[in-house]
């Protein structure tokens, strides 16, 4: 058992018969009354996001995880399928475990929470941000807008992703995985 001391993000506990993972936490001391740790936790069942406080110095059930790298390798439906880069051992995960499914591209590495008491794969943690290439993207014109404009554009896992004017068919964008906003346009 652990108190709200232990609260961190990414932390996975047992709460009203599930499993949560701690995506926020916020301690508050408000100068009148007990001090409170409010919280946005992700189901890693469902995948649905709540909020809960909880009073300082509550005990909180927590699950041990171990963390391993694995290797995506292909899709087929709503099922993804993954290789342990040490063990070689291949498992399957449905599409509403993954946080960002429309940008795994073939061959990324990422980190998977597993629940040592079942061995049950619990989340999947992107990498922070992802290259990809435009696989389409409509001509900018020059000189029709004064601000900062975007417009939509394809990249090669199928997701599409608003980018600026100036980024064409071809072009490696790199883009943040937890928005799914553009961040820059990568060079090689």
């Amino acid at each position: 058992m652990a108190s709200t001391a232990d609260i961190r993000n990414g932390l996975c506990i047992k709460f009203n018969h599930d499993i949560y993972k701690i995506i926020e936490f916020l301690h508050v001391k408000p100068g009148k009354g007990p001090a409170f740790v409010r919280t946005k936790l992700k189901s890693l069942t469902t995948g649905k996001v709540l909020d809960n406080t909880f009073s300082a110095g509550h005990k909180i059930d927590v699950v041990r995880v171990e963390t391993h790298t694995f290797q995506y390798l292909y899709n087929e439906g709503n099922d993804y399928h993954f290789m342990n880069t040490e063990s070689y051992e291949q498992i399957t995960l449905s599409k509403d475990v993954l946080d960002a499914p429309q940008f795994l591209k073939e061959g990324t590495n990422v980190m998977v929470q597993i629940n040592t008491e079942t061995d049950m794969p619990l989340s999947v943690d992107m990498p922070a941000s992802i290259v990809l290439e435009v696989t389409y993207a409509e001509p900018g014109v020059k000189g029709n807008t004064a601000t900062n404009a975007t417009k939509p554009a394809t990249v090669e896992t199928g997701a599409n992703v608003n980018v600026p004017l100036f980024i064409n068919e071809g072009d490696k964008i790199k883009i943040d995985t937890a928005t799914g906003d553009y961040l820059e346009r990568v060079k090689e």
